[in-house]
């Protein structure tokens, strides 16, 4: 495992990296700390670098996890997800035996948004005693890993990306249309290009989802299809992966612009529950 020493004189923090590609364990530090600015800037750049990063061991109050995330950004409130009554900045993951995981899919969060997050902090708190996993995928280096000729196929394409995913879920817990419309009309449907530009490092990356991303604009439904089933599969290659093993009071970092989760359902019926916070971001270009 290559691990690399950061501050080691100041603070001590140690990396531990869980893939050439992706995913660095930070250790040495607290995030419940009011931590230097030089330390936010230099986590801000390794999570461009890394994608995902990861710190063990963090007994934090829920203030202390919001107040970390917004070193990095502005907050945003999901709206439809099970959020905090008191702090709606947090959401509120728990499944168990009657309530089925659903997002065992290869996804990054809210493209459904014209503006999707910046990234998303993700808590431990009640773990599966085996399974529950999240892997996290390199979505950079699946752009690297096309071949010129589909790199010059997709240079310039727009897919359009909706949250049908929560709508559906609204419908099966009996909302009424009248208020699933109106989640339509205040978030309808929006276009990202389908090769996303990092407005940190310039890098591109492939930014569709099978999750959110319904179709290609201008193209024919039918090839539309076939080429964003060929994308989604770009994610499951384990040369550009890493993967978490999650105990209680472990936190997830990930760079939501360059990077796709899967958080695998192997562990139900067993109780798996969690808490995000999660950064605004730009709109892609």
């Amino acid at each position: 495992m290559n691990t690399v020493l950061h501050h080691e004189d100041k603070y001590g923090f140690a990396l531990h990296h869980l893939s050439p590609v992706i995913g660095t364990v930070v250790h040495g530090i607290d995030i419940g700390a009011d931590l230097e600015e030089e330390d936010v800037t230099f986590l801000s750049d390794l999570l461009v670098q890394r994608k995902v990063l990861f710190f063990r061991k963090q007994n934090i109050t829920m203030d202390q996890h919001i107040t970390f995330a917004r070193r990095f950004g502005e907050l945003e409130v999901h709206p439809f997800a099970p959020n905090n009554s008191d702090r709606p900045e947090v959401i509120h993951l728990k499944n168990g035996p009657d309530n089925k995981p659903t997002i065992d899919l290869w996804h990054s969060d809210v493209t459904w948004r014209e503006e999707p997050s910046l990234g998303s902090i993700l808590r431990g708190r009640e773990i599966p005693e085996v399974g529950g996993d999240t892997l996290f995928a390199n979505m950079e280096a699946a752009y690297d890993n096309l071949s010129n000729e589909m790199k010059a196929r997709l240079d310039g394409l727009y897919a359009v990306h909706d949250n049908r995913f929560f709508l559906d879920a609204m419908r099966k817990r009996g909302v009424s249309e009248a208020d699933i419309e109106a989640k339509v009309k205040a978030f309808p449907p929006t276009r990202h290009p389908v090769i996303r530009t990092h407005p940190v490092s310039g890098r591109k990356s492939i930014y569709v989802n099978c999750a959110f991303t319904n179709t290609i604009e201008g193209m024919d439904p039918i090839e539309a299809e076939l080429l964003l089933a060929q994308l989604y599969q770009t994610a499951a290659i384990p040369n550009i992966q890493c993967r978490f093993r999650w105990e209680p009071d472990s936190f997830a970092f990930w760079d939501n612009r360059g990077a796709q989760h899967y958080a695998a359902a192997d562990y139900w019926p067993a109780v798996r529950s969690m808490e995000r916070v999660t950064i605004k971001g730009d709109r892609p270009v």
